[in-house]
């Protein structure tokens, strides 16, 4: 199997230019998808060890940073929207954890507006969060309040399995202890 994007889906799920030119006619075979894909996985799987990690080292901390980078590069060959978005809104949160807001917001933004390109209606909900905790960090409170309040309302409105809301709400819960009122 080979993927393509032709430069419209690339505009569409929040390209750069660049990585535009890469994805346009980059053919693969099905050991390579599935080697981009399992390092995606690890990639992003590592990077949540790191942000739950309390004591992290400078060197865990770049590794943090390497391995959520790496996830979202591989993801860039063989996903979908719904994983760039994931992809750059873990990007943003290990920012927010290094308490760099300019780099959070900006991966938190392209997370959601890719969220709302591509109707990701159930990952909007993390669109919204990763806002509001970039904006918290940047101590932008009202706009982070502004954020959180739309991640619950779009919580509210999507129908998601026990365990999704669960996490969803946990997040949301987290950022909103972050907002000082």
């Amino acid at each position: 199997m080979v993927w393509q994007a032709t430069s419209q889906e690339a505009e569409k799920i929040g390209f750069t230019s660049a990585r535009r030119e890469m994805s346009e006619r980059i053919a693969m075979t099905q050991t390579e998808q599935e080697f981009h894909r399992k390092m995606a996985v690890e990639c992003f799987n590592k990077t949540w060890d790191f942000l739950k990690k309390k004591d992290r080292t400078p060197n865990d901390e770049q590794l943090m940073l390497n391995l959520a980078h790496s996830s979202r590069y591989h993801w860039s060959f063989v996903g979908k929207a719904s994983n760039f978005a994931i992809g750059d809104w873990q990007i943003s949160r290990a920012y927010s954890a290094l308490n760099q807001p300019d780099l959070a917001i900006h991966f938190a933004k392209t997370s959601l507006e890719t969220c709302q390109k591509n109707d990701l209606e159930d990952i909007l909900v993390s669109g919204y969060e990763g806002m509001a905790r970039a904006y918290a960090v940047a101590k932008e409170y009202r706009l982070a309040r502004e954020c959180i309040n739309k991640a619950r309302q779009q919580l509210r409105k999507v129908v998601l399995d026990d365990e999704d809301l669960k996490i969803y709400s946990g997040q949301i819960d987290e950022t909103e202890v972050m907002i000082k009122q």
